[in-house]
């Protein structure tokens, strides 16, 4: 008992110059010091710190106060990704799909997106989406492909959004029904959605008046019934 509580007072002292580091890099990246951002992020990275690791690497990606080196942003990406943090875990499969930085590796990126997704994060349930829809890494499956779109639609993602009502309009992994692909379409719209505003424009034909002002009426609903950011 003694060791462990021992260890976890060891673990605590190296924790708190970590975070000063990283709140230390935060406050200089602000002011534009990215010279001065990184080698802070390096210090709380190499004490183990998730989220420096996160934004070393995303400084490292982008050139910004060091070289702009990809491998090195993976590397960094990964040991982040390791402790569960889900922006490292959807940035290293976005550059595993790629191969930027790295070897491409599919199966690999899946693996990434789905642990970031299953945290919540949009784009990678977004991402998870498209390799399913692409049977990219993984076996297609339109099924699970419009469930992973529907929960980063869900969330707002306006991509998703267009992509789910995709899949209703087409009617692939989930019943065609051109309703629920207007109402997905008009929420992807409403938020600037280019493509979605096109296949709104497209698919309004195929519904009568009435369907699409009680569709309408429903996204104007939930639309307010949202809290403001």
């Amino acid at each position: 008992m003694t060791r462990v509580l021992l260890f976890a007072l060891l673990l605590a002292v190296v924790a708190l110059p970590a975070l000063a580091d990283f709140e230390a890099g935060v406050a200089a990246y602000r002011d534009g010091d990215y010279e001065q951002a990184a080698r802070l992020f390096r210090e709380a990275a190499l004490a183990g710190d998730g989220g420096a690791q996160f934004n070393l690497g995303l400084m490292l990606s982008y050139g910004q106060g060091v070289p702009q080196d990809d491998a090195e942003a993976v590397k960094w990406w990964r040991l982040a990704a390791a402790q569960g943090h889900a922006l490292a875990q959807n940035n290293l499969g976005i550059m595993l799909a790629l191969g930027q930085g790295a070897e491409p590796d599919e199966a690999e990126a899946v693996r990434w997106y789905r642990a970031a997704a299953m945290r919540g994060h949009a784009d990678a349930q977004y991402n998870l989406a498209s390799m399913y829809a692409a049977g990219r890494g993984v076996g297609r499956d339109a099924a699970l492909a419009a469930a992973w779109y529907r929960r980063a639609a869900e969330q707002g993602l306006a991509k998703a959004q267009n992509n789910l009502a995709g899949a209703y309009e087409r009617g692939e992994g989930v019943p065609a029904d051109p309703r629920q692909a207007y109402y997905w379409y008009l929420l992807a719209a409403l938020e600037g959605d280019e493509k979605a505003e096109q296949n709104l424009r497209r698919l309004a034909p195929r519904l009568r008046a009435e369907e699409r002002a009680r569709i309408e009426r429903q996204v104007e609903r939930q639309r307010r019934r949202q809290p403001a950011l």
